[in-house]
């Protein structure tokens, strides 16, 4: 008897000590922890959702939209709630798959065999998540909600959109997956358009789909701000059109061009090749904006920064009269002009016209090289413009110590250094502009409105080059080049109006070659020429068919160019012709003169 009763005695201690943990466990749960559970609780039919920001967007200055932000949707699915659709019992079926994929189909214009069977598929492996369609309308999320399928969700995503497409890809850049500025204006200014995103917070059931009744709470996204260029769109779309032609008519590696305003205010900068920046996966070569990236040797056009620099040392003048030799000794170096030619007596107008190395450097070498050093520094030689342009080349001037006993010479008709083509023009506008170099610039403003804008801070200020007078005597010379009989470039006529400007056919040094291959074409100028409107540059890379010279090549772009800014905006045609210094001088009347 004694055995039984022990162990039903061990036996109720037993119940009871289980039954004490129970009541432990319900009064900790009740009381002490239930803070905790439903806390707990809580947080399992949560879900919180970011909300994307938009970025802002890229205008030109008149406010064509450059670069936009569009919401669309993707559509997810969790296969195993959407198998329960119109199943009362709970039980997953092929059947409420396909009914589901039948009605999303004719929404999306979608194959519902395809969603059917992306569904299926999800389903056989029990995925929760899987996107179902990507890339649609936020009215046609609307459409898919309203049927009530359950497990189908939308997930929202900005897509960025380029509607001038190759136009002004280089110049306006693109995003990267993240959505981060990767190139152009839209990493230049990717601190200014990124925006902030939001969170929306909601309560949901067991199929995930928001409580009617429940908790939500929203966190605005904050949308970026827009920035405006100072780029004139019709402009920038002429330009672009304009030098894709002549590269592919040269069978040129690439071409340029720049357009500025007697401000600095860059109005367009084109180059070619081109790409899409709406489809960056199958963009192909440089992405760069060349304008601001390639440094090429400029050659002749560099001339105007040589005999800028004479005359304002008061070393020439535009009617200085030079015997210039079909070859020229220097240095142990031989130097030669474009064209073989007999002796020509020509003014330091008639260099710049017929734009002779030989004169050049006959006229140059009454200059020391640290003071030519020191306006080509003026001018901008060496440093980038400091327009922040990602990217952006200051080619390269090498201190007048450093030059060679030849590159003395070859760096007074644009050899031996480097520039872009948006430092050349900035030679160009700074004589436009009576001998003030304004820094160039891009942005116009930024605003958070799209309605009030505000211009960026800028601590650069004009600066003076060379005085109104030689300004004004260098833009005559310049006249020169376009209208005198031996110019090198009646192409750059533009009917109506006086042209001042500046050829320039360069030989190319090529890393891929080790030395020097090919050509550079280019031309440099603005008009009218007493009253300049714009500035153009222009620089055509490595032509292999036809000519090589900027007279024919690049000449002619600018005059189209120009030309067709000049008459949209309107401006007065010249009534007069321009009065240009003599470009030669006679021998034999200087010999009876001295006699």
């Amino acid at each position: 008897m004694g055995h039984p009763r022990r162990r039903a005695r061990f036996l109720m201690v037993a119940v009871l000590f289980v039954f004490s943990l129970l009541a432990a466990q319900m009064f900790r749960i009740q009381g002490i922890d239930a803070a905790t559970v439903s806390q707990q609780a809580y947080e399992s039919r949560v879900a919180r959702v970011t909300t994307p920001a938009a970025r802002g967007s890229i205008v030109s200055d008149d406010g064509t939209p450059l670069a936009v932000t569009v919401e669309r949707r993707n559509v997810t699915a969790d296969a195993t709630a959407t198998a329960q659709y119109g199943n009362d019992n709970g039980k997953r079926t092929d059947a409420a798959l396909q009914q589901a994929a039948q009605k999303i189909a004719p929404i999306v214009q979608a194959d519902p065999s395809a969603l059917f069977a992306t569904l299926a598929k999800a389903n056989a492996a029990n995925n929760q998540f899987v996107y179902l369609v990507k890339d649609i309308s936020p009215a046609q999320w609307k459409q898919i909600n309203a049927l009530g399928i359950p497990g189908i969700y939308s997930e929202t995503v900005m897509k960025r959109e380029y509607p001038q497409g190759t136009s002004v890809a280089p110049l306006v850049g693109w995003v990267n997956a993240d959505g981060v500025g990767s190139g152009g204006v839209e990493a230049m200014e990717n601190s200014q358009l990124n925006g902030t995103p939001g969170v929306h917070i909601f309560e949901r059931d067991a199929f995930g789909q928001p409580i009617a009744t429940g908790e939500s709470k929203d966190t605005p996204a904050k949308a970026g701000e827009s920035v405006k260029l100072t780029i004139d769109n019709d402009l920038q779309w002429y330009a672009s059109n304009a030098i894709a032609a002549e590269v592919k008519k040269y069978n040129a590696d690439d071409g340029s061009v720049v357009v500025l305003d007697l401000n600095g205010h860059i109005k367009a900068a084109a180059s070619y090749p081109s790409f899409d920046n709406n489809n960056i996966g199958s963009a192909k070569g440089n992405l760069n904006s060349l304008p601001f990236t390639l440094a090429y040797e400029p050659g002749s056009t560099s001339k105007l920064v040589t005999f800028s620099a004479l005359l304002q040392e008061g070393k020439t003048t535009p009617a200085s009269q030079f015997t210039v030799p079909n070859r020229l000794q220097r240095a142990g170096k031989t130097l030669k002009d474009s064209h073989d030619h007999a002796t020509l007596s020509l003014t330091s107008a008639g260099v710049i016209a017929e734009s002779s190395n030989i004169g050049t450097v006959l006229a140059g070498e009454q200059m020391d090289p640290a003071t030519l050093y020191s306006y080509m520094q003026k001018f901008g030689y060496g440093t980038s413009t400091g327009v922040g342009f990602p990217g952006e080349s200051g080619g390269l001037l090498k201190n007048y110590a450093q030059w060679d006993d030849a590159q003395r010479y070859t760096v007074l008709y644009g050899q031996g250094l480097s520039t872009t083509l948006l430092q050349q023009a900035s030679v160009a506008q700074t004589i436009a502009n009576k001998g003030m170099r304004t820094p160039l610039s891009l942005i116009a403003g930024t605003s958070t409105d799209g309605q009030t804008w505000t211009a960026p801070q800028d601590s650069r200020t004009p600066t003076r080059v060379i005085s109104d007078q030689v300004a004004q005597q260098m833009t005559t010379m310049m006249e020169g080049v376009v209208d005198d009989k031996n110019g090198t470039a009646p192409g750059a006529k533009v009917a109506g109006y006086n042209v001042a400007g500046k050829t320039g056919t360069a030989d190319r040094y090529s890393v891929v070659a080790h030395g020097y291959s090919g050509h550079i074409a280019s031309f440099i100028g603005f008009a009218p020429a007493d009253n300049p409107q714009y500035i153009v540059a222009v620089m055509v890379d490595n032509p292999k068919s036809g000519s090589i010279f900027g007279g024919d090549i690049a000449a002619p772009v600018f005059s189209q160019i120009i030309g067709y800014a000049l008459h949209r905006g309107g401006t007065p045609l010249d009534t007069t012709k321009p009065t240009l210094f003599p470009t030669t001088w006679d021998h034999k009347t200087e010999n009876d003169s001295a006699n």
